[in-house]
């Protein structure tokens, strides 16, 4: 059973084209939702957030603030390393199950892992073929600064913080061009579906 590892940078669209896989017939690991539930209350990367960075990081009800933790690492490295060497492998772990508990269910066909940082974190390596959505740089950063309602100057800093687009494209086996209309990008990926998961 193959599994693909799909990634991309920031505002590049890649939720789009993971959602246009879904509705095709694969299944989801969204490393995202993982990261979440690694600082869900009480949970060991919840422990170790709160040890690390201290309570002012945390909302009343317990909550780990993301935003507020989301700009202290946007802005430290140090903090950003501190912060990665505590969920990062408890994410790849998560993956590496849930890929296995998929690959034992014989109805799942595809297995997508959405992953931010596929490359960047090694979990490239758990995949069979590496997909990489692109977009220009400065759509991405348009779109950037409409979703998370930042200054020009913020999304540019934001994108200096990844890995750049034509890094990643490296290590792509396929491309997803996601400049172009919506239909366009779903005619891309429904043909990728077709090469790699055997529908006509």
């Amino acid at each position: 059973m193959l599994v693909i590892g799909l990634t991309g940078g920031i505002a590049s669209g890649k939720s789009t084209v993971s959602s246009f896989l879904r509705q095709l017939g694969a299944v989801i690991i969204d490393a995202d939702v993982i990261a979440r539930e690694q600082v869900a209350p009480n949970s060991p990367g919840w422990l170790e957030i709160r040890r690390c960075f201290g309570e002012e990081y945390f909302n009343g009800d317990g909550l780990l603030n993301r935003k507020k933790l989301g700009e202290l690492v946007f802005s430290s490295p140090t903090a950003r390393e501190k912060l990665n060497s505590i969920l990062h492998p408890k994410i790849i772990q998560a993956v590496r199950e849930r890929i296995k508990t998929y690959q034992e269910a014989a109805e799942v066909q595809l297995i997508v892992v959405d992953a931010p940082l596929l490359i960047e974190t090694g979990m490239s390596d758990l995949a069979d073929e590496v997909w990489v959505v692109s977009v220009d740089r400065s759509e991405q950063i348009n779109r950037l600064m409409q979703r998370d309602r930042l200054s020009q100057a913020e999304a540019e800093s934001r994108l200096l913080m990844q890995m750049p687009l034509e890094e990643k494209l490296l290590y792509a086996d396929r491309v997803i061009d996601n400049s172009r209309e919506p239909a366009d990008v779903l005619a891309q990926v429904r043909e990728l579906w077709q090469k790699v998961a055997g529908h006509q």
